[in-house]
């Protein structure tokens, strides 16, 4: 049971990376944190299509690795 839970809590991790690392920036230098702070107090729709979807899969996959990773422990 316990190696199954790390090979598990291994393959979420490299996912969570992977997909974090194909999200795109939300700011380029100190214009982009401006503009950033003036969408956020206007409240600008987010954003669509792929960037949606990595935003709720590093979701799920964080919770993934935060459980398994306490059920590792448990074990």
């Amino acid at each position: 049971m316990h190696t199954l839970l790390m090979t598990l809590l291994v393959i979420v991790s490299l996912a969570l990376i992977v997909v974090v690392l194909l999200q795109s920036g939300k700011s380029a230098g100190l214009s982009g944190a401006i503009s950033g702070g003036a969408e956020q107090l206007f409240g600008k729709q987010k954003a669509r299509g792929v960037d949606l979807i990595l935003h709720r899969v590093t979701i799920v996959l964080a919770a993934l690795f935060f459980i398994l990773a306490i059920a590792v422990t448990k074990v």
